[in-house]
């Protein structure tokens, strides 16, 4: 198993680190249940699994060892492990960033948990399960083909279709297990990170305790031992507030041009004597929205992004290692972008963590269902709950999309249910998180409670763009209908009040295939298209130029930043190869939109 010594293993939560922890991601074995025969034939009662499957890669994916496209719905996992030796616990945490869709757990045959929702983490204290020597786990899990299912850009159907790809089933994120006090540190909460030095937050225990205390150390980087700010507090309940001042000269505050981290080290202490520590980080910067524009630690800053849907040709859903996560980010700073929007897809933490550390802006966005029912609407609701409860401490992230383009909501318009659905995520992503903007529906159908307005508009060539809004900038109310004739850009009883307004999804330009299957692919009827590289250049310089004579907008988010499948208009290829110089797309940038750096 790996540890963290290993220098191919990187903690899987980086908000969250203890030094002691052991991977279990690797060979595992994997079964088919087509005939739903498992729980029957008692499945996870110790017994051998028939085939092998690379963990955390879904079964679709050529890195698993399967790589077949074929519609499974239930699969199971399995595999032994032992305890490291010298670990001293309470508790054993067995951890899953994400297993799509809904799993079921067993340890040594017996249940330790289940868990509902395919993009946010999960975990169970199996202790109580454990033997000496070698131990079991063995999953079941369920991925339907429901279109009432948070499933993102997943087809319901199995097949890919327009702008919808293969899924991703089953475990896709990291396993691994923790050792842990039985009272511990459950949660690390950042309320305050601002410019001036201010940093406050709430460590949430594992039950209530009293004359308990926590000791918060702030260090001057990720990469310094040098304290530069302490807070200590004691314990009342099953909380701990803590609060303090960096000071001066180790001030500094975090923003795309200069992503500075400070090192955050809480300790728990009973009767003086140290029981739990727990390591994240911090990045000091403000966030407002005032005279229809972004400011970023009181600078009016453009939003300058790109769709990112991270999504690879061999893993799928699953990133391929760490460096591809960094990888990733690094591309669109080098393409002169100062965030992304990553689309319809809870990314693992540690890209986030590298857009932490490098700089780059990101707008989180839940992966939505496909079709509406009550239930739909409270599997959505609940795990991006969990999604913004785990991403909250991250200083990159700005703004949170719960709902996109109406996507499981086709009745908006008419159904009174679904639009006072769309208010409470965004009221109830507030209660959550206060401190950063909540777009309601991104690019379509707003209500009256979004932060942002935002746009989706396709339209070629940009002196049509251009035209549809020459009015805006007269009286600066965005035009009641968009690229899609269809969606009012605000459903009755809304209306534009002077939010900041972007353009969330603009450009697409898809490069042209030969033969009739232009014709036989639909997302030609909705996208631009180019015949080759130097038409691309030339159309996106126009495109950006254009934008940047609409002297209301407050940002934009190019749609993208790679191929994904059968879309082909990113900048990327599906393998990372740039269609576009980046330098020199970068250079277009700066020029045209100076504030966003």
């Amino acid at each position: 198993m790996r540890t963290l010594e290993d220098p191919r293993a990187h903690h899987p939560r980086p908000q969250m680190v203890r030094q002691q922890w052991a991977s279990l991601d690797g060979r595992w074995e994997f079964a088919f249940d087509d005939l739903d025969a498992g729980m029957h034939e008692h499945w996870f009662d110790g017994r051998t699994l028939p085939r092998q499957i690379e963990v955390p890669f879904p079964y679709q994916s050529q890195a698993s060892g399967i790589g077949t496209r074929e519609v499974h719905e239930i699969m199971w996992y399995s595999r032994s492990f032992e305890v490291p030796e010298g670990w001293d616990y309470g508790a054993l945490l067995l951890h899953f960033g994400a297993c799509d869709y809904r799993a079921d757990v067993w340890i040594n045959g017996r249940v330790a948990g289940r868990n509902r929702g395919g993009h946010v983490p999960f975990s169970f204290d199996i202790a109580p399960y454990l033997k000496p020597g070698a131990n079991r786990v063995t999953l079941r899990v369920e991925d339907r083909q429901d279109p009432y299912q948070p499933r993102g850009k997943q087809s319901s159907s199995g097949t890919p279709v327009r702008i919808y790809y293969y899924c991703t089933s089953g475990i896709w994120q990291n396993v691994w297990l923790e050792p842990v006090p039985a009272l511990r540190i459950d949660h690390l909460r950042i309320h305050e990170a601002l410019p001036d030095g201010t940093l406050a937050l709430t460590v949430h225990l594992h039950g209530p305790a009293s004359d308990w205390e926590a000791e918060l150390d702030v260090l001057e980087s990720l990469d310094s031992e040098q304290v530069c700010a302490t807070a200590r507090a004691a314990s009342r309940g099953a909380s701990l507030s803590l609060r303090t001042q960096v000071p001066q000269p180790a001030l500094h505050a975090w923003s795309p041009a200069s992503p500075h981290l400070y090192k955050l080290r809480v300790r728990l202490l009973h009767c003086g004597q140290l029981v739990d520590t727990v390591e994240a980080y911090a990045g000091l910067r403000s966030i407002e929205l005032k005279d229809g524009y972004f400011h970023l630690n009181g600078k009016r800053t453009f939003l300058l992004m790109a769709l990112d849907q991270g999504y690879w040709p061999d893993t799928l859903l699953a990133a391929p290692s760490d460096e591809a996560l960094r990888a990733d980010v690094e591309w669109a700073r080098r393409f002169g972008f100062n965030g992304v929007r990553k689309h319809q897809k809870i990314e693992h933490e540690r890209w986030l963590y590298w857009c932490d550390v490098l700089g780059l802006m990101v707008w989180e966005e839940m992966p939505n269902a496909r079709s509406w029912s009550e239930e739909s609407e409270e599997r959505l609701e609940l795990e991006w709950l969990r999604a913004v409860v785990r991403d909250a401490n991250h200083p990159a992230i700005v703004g949170w999309v719960p709902v996109v383009e109406s996507f499981g909501f086709p009745e908006l318009t008419r159904h009174p249910h679904q639009h006072d659905f769309l208010e409470r995520m965004v009221a109830r992503t507030r209660m959550v998180d206060p401190t950063r903007p909540v777009i309601d529906n991104d690019g379509w159908q707003h209500t009256d409670v979004t932060d942002i307005c935002t746009i989706h508009d396709y339209s070629h060539p940009v002196e049509k763009l251009l035209e549809r809004y020459a009015g805006t900038l007269l009286t600066g109310l965005p035009p009641d209908t968009g690229w899609h004739k269809a969606r009012e850009l605000f459903l009755a009883g809304a209306q534009y009040r002077g939010q900041p307004i972007m353009f969330s999804e603009v450009g697409g330009y898809l490069l042209t295939p030969g033969g009739p299957e232009r014709r036989r692919d639909r997302l030609y009827d909705h996208y631009g298209n180019v015949g080759d590289v130097d038409e691309l250049a030339q159309r996106y310089r126009t495109l950006m130029q254009g934008l940047a004579s609409l002297s209301f907008l407050a940002g934009l988010c190019y749609t993208q930043l790679t191929d994904v499948a059968h879309e082909q208009n990113g900048l990327l290829t599906e393998g990372r190869e740039p269609r576009l110089p980046p330098e020199q797309v970068a250079d277009l940038h700066r020029t045209l939109w100076p504030d966003a750096w």
